[in-house]
């Protein structure tokens, strides 16, 4: 962290709309859509531009999360109150995945999004999700639990397993907390992940192009009509999801004291590159130097914001409990009530190992399915031309979901400095590009420079 000398700049210096990052993100979004649609076959092979700009961000992800958890655990310095943040952090993640998991099982049982379909589950292409069914069957409990364990300390790395990674950086930090007294390797460390942090800040200059690309290779390849035959389940997916974040999400803000369409505008560009590239790991670490620019402390961003994407899925949590019952009812499998809360239970489960494998949300679906054995597994495939689409809005709920958490188990630690997101929230904050520090206008004629550098 660093302050800066220099004369605050102007407060009316901000950088105009055109040239924001925002603005050029929904340029690429905008443009993406329109070739997929002109020019189907061109947009297709756009996809390298959009899978390119994801491996970058992920090449630096498990360095970021490895280096923000360790300082974190470090700068909190005491064992007990790292386990107390922990449990804080878990509670909160159990509660509110559950509520979303509740109400994607409501909703999906109120409208029935697969009902009058009529599938025959023998028609279905059972080779088309053979990978994810295969690896569905061994997900289960120890078998997570052993692969949160990495083979190496290198291989998590390799690997990019979040929960390894995350493995590593709890162990690494409480050792910190142990051996280093004058915080000389916390100091190295914080140092180290600045750097990290810059290479981010190159990398998401190329956020406009990777947007593009993934967006005019969705529509080229999979079409609109697509969307309008499954119209039915995607509209309830996200119209349950847009309900979720304004109601439940927008509850536990008012409970805790600030705005979530505030928040929502603060992280406008993140959002914007989540919807283009259908990924929330391409913005994880731009949202734990925001988060921290919000007013969170360090040490708790440092463990909610990672954790929170292996265990807080809100948005994936909807998605799978609609998915589920939408491949019953398309495929006229009936389920008791006993049956649907059984998915449920199931689902509070292998929702949390979703992180822990390489696949997603297919395979914890197909888990899961498995594990009830009267829905049809070979259902999944019927999804595989709108999962795409689906994908933006759970990885949107999803981001939003972690914001708002950071928050609230920051105010619960009373690690949360409200002047400073006050001042954010309201739009009197922002980055200066050309030196890369956060001015925040304290007062008329009076500014103070926050050192935290953004990407």
């Amino acid at each position: 962290m660093y302050h800066s000398s220099a004369q605050p700049p102007d407060p009316t210096a901000k950088r105009p709309f055109y040239g924001t990052l925002y603005a050029r993100v929904l340029v690429g979004i905008v443009a993406g859509v329109l070739t997929g649609f002109f020019f189907p076959t061109f947009a297709q092979s756009m996809k390298p531009f959009g899978d390119g700009f994801i491996k970058l961000i992920r090449m630096m992800i498990a360095p970021i999360i490895f280096l923000s958890v360790i300082v974190g655990i470090a700068n909190i310095g005491d064992s007990r109150k790292l386990g107390r943040v922990g449990i804080k952090a878990l509670f909160y993640f159990e509660v509110v995945t559950t509520l979303a998991l509740g109400i994607g099982l409501g909703v999906a049982t109120i409208f029935q999004p697969g009902r009058g379909m009529n599938v025959d589950p023998h028609t279905l292409d059972a080779k088309s999700i053979s990978q994810y069914a295969g690896a569905g069957k061994e997900l289960g409990g120890v078998d997570y639990l052993l692969n949160i364990i990495p083979d190496s300390f290198v291989n998590a790395f390799a690997k990019g397993e979040i929960l390894q990674v995350l493995l590593l950086a709890i162990l690494v930090g409480l050792a910190f907390v142990s051996i280093d007294k004058d915080k000389s390797l916390t100091r190295l460390a914080d140092s180290v992940s600045y750097v990290a942090f810059k290479v981010i800040a190159f990398i998401m200059e190329l956020a406009p192009i990777g947007a593009f690309g993934a967006m005019a290779f969705t529509i080229g390849r999979y079409g609109l009509g697509t969307l309008l035959s499954l119209g039915k389940l995607m509209l309830c997916v996200y119209l349950t999801s847009i309900l979720f974040v304004f109601v439940v999400l927008g509850l536990i803000s008012f409970c805790h004291g600030f705005s979530l369409w505030k928040f929502l505008r603060y992280i406008r560009e993140e959002l914007l590159i989540v919807l283009g590239t259908s990924s929330s790991e391409s913005v994880l670490p731009r949202m734990i130097v925001k988060m921290e620019r919000l007013g969170c402390s360090k040490s708790v961003v440092g463990l909610v914001i990672p954790s929170g994407y292996s265990f807080n899925l809100d948005g994936t949590s909807i998605y799978l409990t609609i998915a589920a019952l939408f491949i019953a009812q398309a495929t006229n499998t009936h389920l008791t009530l006993r049956q649907e809360l059984f998915v449920l239970v199931i689902l509070m489960l292998n929702s949390k190992g979703a992180a822990a494998v390489t696949g997603g949300g297919f395979i914890t679906l197909a888990a899961t399915l498995s594990a009830l054995g009267t829905i049809p597994v070979a259902g999944i495939s019927l999804l595989l031309g709108v999962d795409r689409f689906m994908s933006e809005m759970r990885s949107l709920t999803n981001l939003v979901g972690n914001g708002v958490a950071t928050i609230v188990v920051a105010k619960w630690e009373g690690e949360f400095d409200s002047a400073v997101a006050r001042r954010m929230l309201d739009g009197e904050g922002w980055i200066d590009n050309e030196s890369e520090v956060i001015v925040t206008v304290m007062e008329p004629a009076q500014s103070k420079i926050l050192g935290t550098s953004l990407p």
